[in-house]
């Protein structure tokens, strides 16, 4: 964009519609193309036979790797359920009350009760104990990678401790 302006200025200089004081002089020409600079990257990551971008199979899986990709995804989740129960809420005929009735009327079972509270519960006690882990980051505690590992089993003994315990409530 900024060269074309620059181009288009240049050209305007050099017929005299603007004043000298905002003409560029000597205005020298773009020496190659958007196009070819282009081909010039491509045929140069060709030609070295690297590969273009590290893929995810070249790294070795360890627990902080997984903790930190399970923690963004049960962020993701968390939000989304939050967005999708406020419109249900919101569109759905009834209130709470109402749809609190019709599940009980399933009589589905506390196991299948039990097992819907512990999957509803558990990332939002796996987001909560890692984020807690990561405000101990914040304050420089526990950086080592002994403490990470150390912090990392932490975090999964108490998400499933408070799972168990909030499922059974």
């Amino acid at each position: 964009m900024a060269a074309l302006l620059l181009r288009y200025t240049g050209r305007h200089c050099l017929r005299a519609h603007l004043s000298p004081r905002l003409c560029v002089r000597n205005a020298i020409p773009l020496g190659t193309t958007a196009k070819e600079e282009m081909e010039q990257f491509w045929n140069k990551n060709i030609n070295s036979q690297r590969p273009l971008s590290p893929h995810i199979t070249i790294y070795n899986w360890s627990l902080p790797m997984m903790m930190s990709i399970t923690h963004r995804g049960t962020g993701v989740a968390l939000s989304a359920g939050v967005y999708l129960f406020g419109l249900t809420a919101l569109f759905l005929p009834g209130n709470f009350e109402s749809h609190l009735a019709l599940l009980k009327a399933l009589s589905l079972g506390p196991a299948l009760i039990h097992t819907a509270k512990f999957a509803l519960v558990f990332p939002l006690m796996y987001h909560t104990w890692n984020g807690v882990r990561h405000l101990m980051w914040d304050l420089g505690k526990g950086l080592k990678i002994p403490q990470l590992h150390q912090s990392g089993v932490a975090v999964l003994v108490l998400t499933v401790l408070s799972s168990v315990g909030l499922a059974a409530l």
